[in-house]
C-alpha cells in the first residue's frame, strides 16, 4: 500500500526549505515550480504521529496569494464619486506574478490527502493559510486541512510542530479580511476625495496622489502635534538656589526641593532668608539598598523602539533584519506581543548555546553556573509566540554587519532577562537652611549583574558622599541664586512615535514600522538625526508643509473626532480583537466601521474648503486670512 501524500505549505520559500531539511533528515528532492524562480517543491518521506509514514511535498507561497480590489467599473477616479467606494462591489484577485504559485498548490493538492499549513503563527499567517486552503480545495475539495504551530525553525521545535497539528484559526483570518476590506474602502474614498480636490489648487500638487490611511493619518497626527508644541513654545525665565558644601575634600552639591520659581523677587527674598540663617542643619540621612531592574523579555514593539534607539536603524529596517534572522533559524519569530516566558520554557538550553561566544560566552556560562534567575513576567501574552529570543548560535563574523548587530541585541537582551537585577546602595541627605529644604543623592553600584551583558543600559556610581549625621550643622561653602530658561520639547523621535502608536492602538506590532515608513514615503514627514546627537544620533521626525496642512485642515473641518487623532482607528483595532475572540462577526464590524467613517467623509466633503485653505496656507504660502 502506497504511503499517504501530505502537502505542506509555508509562508516563505526559506521556511519551506528549513522545514524540509529537518523533516527530511537532510534528504529531499528539489523540483522547480513553473513560472516562479523562488518557490520550490521539496519531496521527502516523514512519519507523522497522526498519519503514519507519508510521502511529503513541501512548498510555499510568498506572502499573501490574493488581493482585494474594486470591480473594474469603479476604477476610474473621474467617473466614480469617491463616496460610492464605501459600498462598491469588490473582487478578490490573484496577482499575476502569484498565479504560478496558486496553480502549484492546486496541482499538488490533487494527489494529497492532507494539507498541512506552515504559515507564520499570527493573524496574517492565519489569513494566508486560509488563502492556501482555498487554492488547495480547488484542486481537491475533500482534502483535510491542518496547521503547524511553531515559533522558530530549530530542528526539535519543527519536528514537535509536525507531530502536533492544530486547526486553522478562522476567526483570526476573518479579522485580517475585515482589516483589508476597511483599509481598501476607507483609504480609497478619502484618498480620491482629497487628491481630486487638492490637485485643483495648482502645479505643486497637480500630479501628486495624496494618500490617506486610517493608521497613517493618526501616525502623522502625533508628529504634527509635537511640531506645534515645539513651534509655539515660549521660553520662560526661572530662578533657583544652589548650595555647595566642601566636606572631607568632597564638594557636595545640594539641590533646592522647590527646583525653581518663575518670580525673581520671591526667590530673592527666600535666598536672603537663607543667608540670614547662616547655618544649615542636616534633617535626614538615609542609606538604603536599591536596584536597577533587568529588562523584560523582548516584544516586537520593544525591538523596534530599542533597535531604533541603540542600533541607529529605522524600525522597518530592524524588522526586516529580524525577519531574515528568523528565516535563517537564528532567532525566534520576531512578531510577538508576549513579554513573559512560560514556566515550562527551557531557557537554559538556549543560554547554553551562547556559551561558545567570545564576547558573552563567559557571561552565559556564569548564568548556568548559578547566576541564572527566572525572567520577570510582563503583562502581555498573545497566546501565540514566546518573547523574541536566540534559537541557535552563530558567530558574529559569519553575519553581515546589520544582521550581526540585531542578533547581538537579541542575545544580550535574552541573557539580561535571565540575570539578576543590578544592585546598589542609595544615599539621600536633606538639609534645612532658613525655611528651605535642599537635598543631595548618591549612588554606589555594588553588583552590576545584568549590566555586564546588556551594554545598552547605563547605571554608574556617583561621587562618594562624605559622612553626615542628622542634627549636624554647617555653614555652606558657597550659595548662589541662579537663573535659566525653560526649553522646548524635541521633535518626536522614532522610539517615541512607536511608543505613542502602541499606547494608542494604532496598527499592530507587525504593522507599526510600515505606517512610520509610509508617512516618510508619502513625503508627509522628513526624518533627520536628532540635533546634538552626533553622526549616529537617533532619528527625529519633522512634518513637511503638506503634512502640517493635512492635519490642521482635518482638525478644522469640524469633525466630532478628527481623522488625525487615534480614536477612530483604535476602535477598529479593538473590533479586530473582538472578531478574534468570537464576540463580533466580520459583517458587523465592516458595517459599524463604514458607517462611522462615512459620516466623517460626508462632513469632510461638505467642508472641503477648510482643507483647501489649510493647504493654500502651508503649501502655497498664500495669505488666507
Amino acid at each position: 500500500m502506497a504511503p499517504q501524500r501530505i502537502l505542506c505549505v509555508a509562508e516563505k520559500p526559506s521556511i519551506a526549505k528549513a522545514v524540509a531539511q529537518h523533516l527530511g533528515g537532510g534528504r529531499f528532492i528539489t523540483r522547480n515550480v513553473r513560472g516562479n524562480t523562488f518557490v520550490k517543491n521539496y519531496e521527502f518521506d516523514f512519519s507523522f504521529a497522526q498519519w503514519g509514514n507519508c510521502s511529503v511535498t513541501m512548498t510555499s507561497v510568498s506572502g499573501h496569494l490574493t488581493s482585494l480590489d474594486f470591480a473594474d467599473r469603479y476604477k476610474k477616479w473621474q467617473t466614480t464619486p469617491p463616496g460610492q467606494l464605501f459600498e462598491a462591489e469588490t473582487v478578490i484577485k490573484i496577482d499575476p506574478e502569484r498565479k504560478p504559485i496558486a496553480d502549484n498548490i492546486q496541482q499538488q493538492a490533487r494527489y494529497a490527502k492532507v494539507l498541512f499549513i506552515w504559515t507564520d503563527c499570527d493573524r496574517e499567517g492565519e489569513h494566508i493559510g486560509s488563502e492556501v486552503r482555498e487554492q488547495a480545495r480547488k484542486g481537491n475539495a475533500r482534502i483535510t486541512v491542518k496547521r503547524a504551530r511553531f515559533s522558530n525553525t530549530e530542528r526539535t521545535h519543527v519536528i514537535q510542530a509536525a507531530q502536533n497539528p492544530v486547526e486553522l484559526d478562522d476567526r483570526q483570518a476573518s479579522a485580517v479580511a475585515t482589516r483589508i476590506e476597511l483599509d481598501l474602502r476607507i483609504g480609497a474614498a478619502f484618498t480620491r476625495l482629497q487628491t481630486l480636490q487638492l490637485q485643483q489648487l495648482g502645479d505643486l500638487l497637480a500630479d501628486k496622489v495624496i494618500s490617506y490611511g486610517s493608521c497613517q493619518f493618526p501616525t502623522l497626527g502625533f508628529v504634527v502635534e509635537r511640531y506645534f508644541r515645539v513651534k509655539n513654545f515660549k521660553p520662560e525665565t526661572f530662578w533657583s538656589i544652589k548650595v555647595t558644601y566642601l566636606k572631607e575634600g568632597v564638594k557636595v552639591n545640594f539641590s533646592w526641593n522647590r527646583v525653581h520659581l518663575f518670580d525673581r523677587a520671591v526667590v530673592t527674598i527666600v535666598f536672603e532668608k537663607c543667608l540670614d540663617a547662616r547655618l544649615a542643619r542636616v534633617t535626614k540621612v538615609q542609606k538604603k539598598p536599591t536596584s536597577k531592574w533587568r529588562p523584560l523579555p523582548l516584544t516586537t514593539v520593544e525591538l523596534q523602539m530599542q533597535g531604533s534607539r541603540f542600533l541607529r536603524m529605522d524600525s522597518k529596517k530592524v524588522m526586516k533584519i529580524a525577519e531574515q534572522l528568523y528565516q535563517k533559524g537564528w532567532i525566534s519569530y520576531p512578531r510577538t506581543e508576549t513579554d513573559q516566558f512560560s514556566g515550562d520554557f527551557n531557557l537554559r538550553s538556549f543560554i547554553e548555546k551562547q556559551t561558545q561566544d567570545n564576547n558573552w560566552g563567559a557571561y552565559a556560562q556564569g548564568l548556568l553556573d548559578g547566576a541564572f534567575r527566572q525572567p520577570r513576567q510582563g503583562r502581555h501574552n498573545d497566546q501565540a509566540h514566546p518573547p523574541i529570543h536566540p534559537v541557535n548560535y552563530v558567530t558574529s563574523s559569519s553575519l553581515p554587519d546589520d544582521e550581526r548587530r540585531v542578533y547581538e541585541f537579541v542575545v544580550r537582551r535574552f541573557l539580561a532577562c535571565c540575570s539578576e537585577d543590578a544592585k546598589g546602595e542609595a544615599t539621600d541627605i536633606e538639609i534645612e537652611w532658613g525655611e528651605e529644604v535642599f537635598h543631595t543623592h548618591g549612588l554606589l553600584v555594588l553588583a552590576r549583574n545584568y549590566l555586564d551583558v546588556y551594554v545598552y543600559d547605563k547605571w554608574e556610581s556617583s561621587q562618594q558622599l562624605p559622612h553626615f549625621e542628622v542634627g549636624e550643622s554647617f555653614e555652606p561653602t558657597e550659595a548662589n541664586m541662579t537663573d535659566g530658561k525653560t526649553t522646548a520639547p524635541g521633535y518626536l523621535t522614532e522610539p517615541e512615535l512607536i511608543g505613542l502608536m502602541d499606547a494608542n492602538g494604532i496598527g499592530t506590532d507587525a504593522t507599526m514600522a510600515d505606517h512610520v515608513a509610509m508617512i516618510k514615503d508619502r513625503e508627509y514627514v522628513a526624518a533627520r538625526p536628532k540635533a546634538g546627537g552626533g553622526r549616529n544620533a537617533v532619528q527625529e521626525f519633522v512634518p513637511t508643509r503638506l503634512g502640517v496642512a493635512l492635519v490642521e485642515g482635518y482638525d478644522n473641518v469640524g469633525l466630532d473626532v478628527s481623522v488625525s487623532k487615534p480614536f477612530l482607528r483604535k476602535e477598529i483595532e479593538l473590533k479586530m480583537k473582538a472578531i478574534c475572540e468570537g464576540r463580533k462577526t466580520r459583517s458587523e464590524v465592516v458595517h459599524e466601521s463604514i458607517e462611522e467613517y462615512r459620516e466623517v467623509f460626508g462632513r469632510t466633503q461638505r467642508n472641503i474648503g477648510v482643507l483647501k485653505r489649510s493647504v493654500r496656507k502651508y503649501v502655497f504660502d498664500e495669505d488666507v486670512g
